[in-house]
């Protein structure tokens, strides 16, 4: 009998069918813990994978620990191997005994990203602890993020998020980190369509050729009417790049203010000292 197909809502792209697969540590004596999650896609055969930091157990030998701080680029390397994903989850269900097993393989049906499904099915059936700006990053809106960072960014201000997200592994996180999601095609192919990005505020020091996410505050909007008439295109994200001059009174002056698109198929466009606020700066796609 077919396994059931769960669905995961991750995105607006067109739907996708995978299979995953619990990873637990299973050594005699203990009780399993699970370790992380094994998907892999149906129609690419690619794999995707979270386990849990070697950190996480502290009552393993030394032998243990450096097998696990391992295994996630092992597996990630086999995966990638002729036959792709779906041998390697074979393979496993085939050979593993003692120190690790792993779990029946169950359909899902899944949107958007890959990474981000592998996340839920982290939260749901390895950790459900949230840890906030340990492991997991808030998520906002892009215009509640652009009244909660920037430069007067003050962590005690910031009201509670839409959602709490798992924080990609091996990244440094602090207090004026946040998610949000990315529309346009402007930045691509760094940020696609639709990205949940990583971001950093507030912005210190040099802005120059940073990429930012801003909110347009004045100038024109993309019909020629005042930006505040159209919010759909306040905020972007843009290399920002900008040129100087001294002004009369010794001091200096934005004499130009240049946002630069990635995707050549965009213009870039200037704007005024006053039409603009910076949110935060991109970190990194999420999941990416």
């Amino acid at each position: 009998m077919p396994a059931a197909v769960i669905p995961i809502r991750t995105g607006t792209a067109t739907g996708r069918r995978a299979s995953w697969s619990l990873l637990e540590i299973a050594r005699p004596g203990h009780a399993p813990k699970p370790l992380g999650i094994l998907l892999v896609d149906e129609d690419t055969d690619a794999l995707t994978l979270r386990l849990r930091d070697e950190s996480d157990f502290d009552d393993l030998d030394e032998q243990g620990t450096d097998f696990l701080a391992a295994l996630a680029s092992d597996l990630a390397s086999k995966g990638q191997e002729p036959g792709g994903g779906a041998l390697l989850l074979k393979s496993l269900e085939d050979s593993l005994s003692g120190f690790l097993r792993i779990g029946d393989g169950t359909r899902i049906a899944y949107k958007g990203n890959a990474g981000r499904a592998v996340d839920k099915l982290f939260d749901e059936h390895v950790d459900s602890e949230v840890r906030q700006f340990v492991t997991h990053l808030p998520f906002y809106g892009l215009r509640a993020a652009a009244t909660k960072f920037g430069e007067e960014f003050d962590p005690a201000d910031v009201g509670e998020p839409e959602a709490w997200v798992r924080a990609p592994r091996g990244l440094r996180l602090t207090e004026g980190m946040f998610v949000a999601q990315v529309l346009g095609r402007s930045m691509e192919p760094l940020i696609p369509d639709g990205s949940y990005c990583v971001f950093r505020g507030p912005v210190v020091g040099s802005r120059q050729g940073k990429r930012l996410l801003i909110e347009q505050t004045g100038g024109r909007g993309k019909d020629g009417k005042n930006i505040a008439s159209d919010l759909a295109s306040r905020y972007t994200v843009k290399r920002y790049t900008s040129r100087k001059g001294a002004d009369a009174e010794g001091g200096w002056r934005h004499e130009s203010i240049r946002l630069e698109p990635l995707n050549p198929e965009f213009e870039a466009f200037e704007l005024g000292p006053g039409d603009f606020k910076v949110i935060g700066e991109f970190v990194q796609v999420l999941n990416s």
